[in-house]
């Protein structure tokens, strides 16, 4: 096994790239074998036996805990090797309890071990959430509600070109980070999401979705999620089939372009409305997405209430810059309304990616659509509830600054004094562009911006 290298202590080490290659192409590469049976069998392989493997999946990487007793000759090392990719110190408490010769010691300190990674995928993340594409666009995203705190840290993925995911209910972010990956690697939604469930002990408390890139989507919900809870796939191609993962299994379907799913609900009516309201919805996946977030809200929603919400939403090819390929990225980590304040930042990040355009069509030196761009980012921030004057006086600086360097002084002149009337620390500002180049270093013309005149 090239990355298994054995140290002097009778410990072991393995890569994180290894095991990553490990889990792909043995958990999910059909073959039939666990992570477990093939680092068993490469131990038997290598002379060694009496092997003991436990694993879990945690956080949003893929950590093995390998605990293995073999029999060596008597020169060798004590019996008792480690394989551990998380620290230093977790392969310590294991040599201690591989060696320990107090009665039990061995067991307790393992299953301390262990239990800390295992509860960690237990955070009940319980929530609503909807995962589609445009199929005119291709964007896909994520769209996500939940009573409980920055729910977008752990629920939406999603990645240019490759799909998007939601995993909540008893959450396991590992179904989004290695389902991106899987997805990446060419298999199907409804593959990859089979797959992780096949591996995934604890099934029965999770609740996923998988799009990927073409359009397919499957939705899982686990037969011990927290009622009521449930799923619907868009455009259905499967319906729903049980599936006999963990301890209790659960059941998914397979449809296009969007699922819907919800746990820990006030009532049954939850997702059934999610979905109505999508597909009847009208305008951009943004807001075919809110429509379906409010329509939860709207049917009863979480029974505890409303605490956090996001929003991803990607293009459909990647540029391999990911900070170009997101459309939205937003949170709202804790607030009452956390739908309405959702609204208004995709409102706001409508409007900066209108002053982005805008600034991109300036460096092309096409000057009317910058002009049409920056107009359209203003209209915005003057129309939507909540946007604080000094986003709107930035926007129309920006646009009066590019009006002068496209020689329209005069046209310049009235937006400045809308700014400086806003914030007055675009007037101080205004000076010290000329320094840097951001516009010409002329006085008078400068006294003409700062006076109004």
């Amino acid at each position: 096994m090239s990355n298994l290298t054995r140290k002097s202590s009778g410990a072991f080490a393995v890569s994180f790239a290894g095991v990553r290659s490990l889990l792909l192409s043995i958990v999910f590469g059909g073959a039939g074998f666990t992570v477990a049976d093939f680092v068993v069998a490469d131990f038997v392989d290598a002379g060694f036996a009496d092997v003991d493997v436990f694993f879990v999946v945690d956080e949003a990487v893929v950590v093995f805990f390998v605990v293995v007793v073999f029999d060596v000759s008597a020169d060798c090392a004590p019996p008792a090797a480690i394989i551990n990719i998380t620290a230093a110190v977790t392969a310590v408490i294991l040599f201690m309890a591989a060696n320990s010769s107090i009665p039990g010691m061995k067991t307790l300190l393992t299953l301390l071990l262990l239990a800390p990674a295992a509860l960690g995928q237990l955070r009940p993340v319980n929530t609503f959430s909807i995962v589609a594409r445009d199929p005119a666009t291709g964007q896909m995203g994520v769209a996500v509600q939940s009573h409980w705190f920055a729910v977008g840290q752990m629920v939406p993925w999603a990645e240019a070109g490759v799909g998007a995911i939601a995993t909540q209910s008893f959450v396991d972010p590992t179904y989004g980070k290695v389902g991106l990956e899987l997805l990446r690697a060419g298999r199907s939604a409804p593959a990859a999401l089979r797959a992780l469930l096949s591996g995934d002990a604890s099934c029965e408390v999770r609740q996923v979705a998988i799009l990927d890139a073409s359009g397919d989507v499957a939705t899982f919900t686990g037969s011990r999620d927290i009622p009521s809870a449930g799923s619907i796939a868009g455009n259905v191609k499967e319906g729903k089939s049980d599936v006999p993962c963990g301890a209790h299994g659960g059941s998914m379907s397979v449809g296009r372009d969007f699922a819907v799913q919800a746990n820990l609900m006030s009532n049954d009516r939850i997702w059934p409305a999610m979905a109505e309201a999508y597909a009847a919805a009208k305008g951009d996946l943004a807001d075919r997405m809110l429509a379906a977030l409010d329509a939860a809200q709207a049917a009863g929603g979480d029974i505890r209430g409303k605490q956090s919400a996001a929003i991803i939403i990607v293009n459909a090819k990647s540029t391999g810059r990911a900070w170009q390929d997101r459309v939205f990225d937003l949170r709202v980590d804790d607030n009452p309304t956390p739908l309405v304040e959702l609204r208004r930042l995709v409102a706001l990040q409508r409007a900066y990616n209108h002053m982005n355009a805008g600034d991109l069509a300036v460096e092309q030196k096409d000057n009317e659509t910058a002009l049409r761009e920056y107009s359209a980012a203003e209209g915005i921030a003057a129309t939507t509830a909540g946007i604080p004057a000094s986003r709107h006086a930035e926007m129309i600086y920006w646009h009066a600054v590019a009006l002068v360097n496209m020689g329209r002084v005069d046209e310049s002149l009235p937006l400045f004094q809308r700014a400086f009337a806003m914030e007055a620390g675009w007037k101080e500002l205004t000076p010290r562009l000329a320094r840097v180049g951001l516009l010409p270093d002329d006085a008078k013309l400068l006294e003409r911006i700062v006076g109004g005149r």
